[in-house]
């Protein structure tokens, strides 16, 4: 297995006020990385100010550590911005990790517009930056693009089909990067947890239990903090498929040794959650 330290890497990680990013973000800067952190809502200014000084950067999160950026990273202009301001602090970006996510609506949801916006964040967002970020790692001969998915993205999100959908979608890209331009000296990976204590873990009980239930029963909910310590470690040995919660595999086994079996018995399952 190859390895790639991260040390001295300048990274983008999105969705990173909060959860996952910002606990990525800080285990980058504790293994000498620098780091944008990207986010929609003002508060990353805060998350960065905080890494920063921690770094020995300064107050106003502009140190050689850490940086912050509010903004749309799901759409093409904010993902344009987002680069050139990373290229500006940081003269480049050698890894990108596409962590911003939504839950989106429950069951089928009611209207194009609910779709839209989950597609947009979970999976245009994605191929969005790596449409601007793959060809300057081509030429330089290596890049790295981490996604963050779901286990979900693996298995199925019981009651909620955008958000199944868009994490399968995710997995999906993350994969056909990593196959086509590995000779190119680009990695990619895809991280696939269950339950992580989250305000996303949350948000998943909004409109009824099931859907909450079944990622907090399915196994241990995890810290952020956890995640990414095993998230960096895994990209350090350039490991594609990143799972947090080591059960996922049998689980992922089990579906694809018998996938009528596997529908039949979550069928049963969300049937039980349903009726507590």
């Amino acid at each position: 297995m190859s390895s790639r330290s991260v040390d001295g890497a300048r990274a983008i990680v999105t969705g990173a006020a909060g959860g996952i990013g910002a606990a990525l973000a800080a285990e980058l800067i504790s293994r000498g990385a620098s780091v944008v952190l990207a986010d929609l809502s003002p508060t990353v200014k805060q998350t960065a100010e905080h890494l920063a000084a921690g770094s020995h950067g300064d107050s106003d999160g502009a140190g050689p550590h850490a940086h912050s950026w509010v903004g749309d990273v799901s759409s093409v202009a904010g993902v344009g911005e987002l680069i050139a301001f990373a290229d500006d602090r940081l003269g480049g970006v050698d890894m990108y990790f596409a962590n911003a996510g939504i839950i989106g609506p429950a069951m089928l949801g009611d209207s194009d517009a609910e779709w839209d916006a989950i597609i947009d964040v979970n999976v245009r967002a994605h191929i969005r930056a790596a449409q601007a970020l793959v060809p300057r790692w081509k030429a330089a001969g290596s890049g790295y693009f981490v996604a963050t998915a779901s286990a979900a993205g693996l298995l199925t999100q019981i009651g909620s089909a955008a958000y199944s959908v868009t994490k399968h979608a995710s997995v999906g890209f993350a994969e056909w990067l990593s196959v086509t331009y590995r000779d190119d000296g680009i990695r990619a990976s895809v991280v696939c947890p269950m339950g992580v204590n989250t305000n996303l873990l949350g948000d998943a009980g909004t409109g009824g239990g099931a859907a909450q239930r079944a990622v907090t029963e399915a196994g241990t909910v995890l810290e952020p903090e956890q995640v990414a310590s095993i998230v960096l470690d895994a990209v350090e040995h350039e490991q594609f498929l990143i799972l947090p919660h080591p059960e996922v595999l049998e689980m992922y086994r089990m579906k694809g040794s018998d996938y009528d079996r596997w529908l039949r018995g979550m069928s049963r399952y969300q049937t039980r959650l349903n009726g507590e």
